[in-house]
């Protein structure tokens, strides 16, 4: 049984496999000559241009396109060969759909690296955020199709999962009901994914506030977003949840933002200096944007008054230091004109401890 494995029963024809060996070489010179010679003709055509952007997809390419040929002269010498046929046949039908996937990958790979380079030109924020947050999901959407669809047709060259694949046709209905169930997380994640990309109720560099949670969109992914706070901190937060639950997206058209100071004083205070003077240290920050600036009286108990201090600018991140600027002064203008407006609540712990002691 053993008789045709042994080395020394072999017939070789070694003239064949001089011939097919001399095919081989020669046609992957060929192969090879004529990749050099189309992409060094590309490279000029595209070094003539006035972006870089044709450059970085040609570079990314470069290396699926260079095995392709390669494969597809070895395909051609094998169809004339058939000893050669026999030993690259099997190994064809599972490179040839991993070569493909290889090219459709850069391609995605090089447009999306190409695409978020022109956006770095772009002077509009609002657009950029949003052009990167589509590029982001699709990218990774249109990844995880190719890998899908590569790695399923590179099982199907496989005899033994070929067979498996035949046996589950046969059982349709409940392998369909089996993946859909099994599947349903990833669809729905998928979904949610591209719907975020649609709608776009967020998009990328958003300061958003989630469940308590205040920070910028740092990565939108399919099954889940990263949101990064002011103290450096990573929330993950599930896509769906922006999707069925309500949230706040402060910078969803612009970065102007409106934002308040509360000052809670003694019912005794003089409103009106006290408007006179915030309205002057705004209007002369550097930080406000000449959009809102106002002062009204929002409650007013037996004790005490709150007064909200309405002021713009045209960043998040400077209407946060413009509110704490103004904080800090009209506290220490209180102090220093209308002490009585400050409301005091004093609490003498020694007498309070003396007669507790006493009693």
């Amino acid at each position: 049984m053993f008789e045709r494995y042994n080395p020394a029963n072999w017939t070789i024809a070694w003239d064949e496999v001089a011939m097919a060996a001399l095919a081989l070489l020669v046609a992957v010179t060929i192969a090879y000559i004529f990749y050099r010679i189309v992409f060094a003709v590309i490279l000029k055509l595209t070094a003539m241009s006035e972006t870089t952007v044709d450059e970085m997809v040609v570079k990314q390419i470069r290396r699926p396109i260079k095995w392709s040929l390669i494969a597809i002269a070895v395909t051609i010498v094998a169809q004339a060969n058939p000893a050669l046929s026999a030993v690259w046949e099997p190994l064809g039908q599972f490179l040839r759909p991993a070569l493909l996937g290889w090219i459709a990958y850069t391609l995605v790979k090089s447009f999306t690296a190409a695409l978020e380079f022109r956006l770095e030109t772009s002077h509009d924020p609002v657009a950029v955020r949003s052009r990167r947050t589509r590029l982001a999901i699709f990218s990774r959407t249109a990844t995880f199709a190719i890998v899908f669809i590569t790695v399923g047709l590179m099982l199907l060259t496989i005899p033994g999962v070929r067979s498996i694949g035949t046996t589950l046709l046969a059982s349709a209905g409940l392998a369909a009901l089996a993946i859909g169930a099994a599947a349903q997380p990833a669809l729905k994640s998928l979904i949610a994914g591209l719907q975020m990309a649609i709608t776009e109720p967020l998009r990328i560099g958003d300061l958003v506030v989630i469940d308590g949670h205040t920070g910028r969109v740092e990565e939108i992914r399919m099954s889940f977003v990263i949101v990064r706070t002011w103290d450096e901190r990573a929330v993950v937060v599930p896509t769906n949840q922006f999707l069925d639950q309500s949230f706040e997206n402060w910078s969803r058209k612009s970065e102007k933002l409106t934002g308040p100071v509360m000052l809670h004083l003694d019912p005794i205070a003089e409103i009106e200096p006290i408007r006179e003077e915030f309205q002057r240290y705004v209007q002369a920050h550097p930080l406000w944007d000449q959009r809102t600036v106002q002062m009204v009286m929002t409650e007013a108990h037996p004790e005490s008054i709150e007064l909200r201090l309405g002021l713009s600018s045209n960043t998040i991140g400077d209407l946060f230091q413009l509110r704490c600027d103004v904080r800090e002064h009209m506290i220490g203008w209180l102090k220093a004109n209308q002490p009585e407006a400050l409301i005091r609540h004093r609490l003498e712990v020694e007498s309070a401890n003396q007669r507790v002691a006493g009693a």
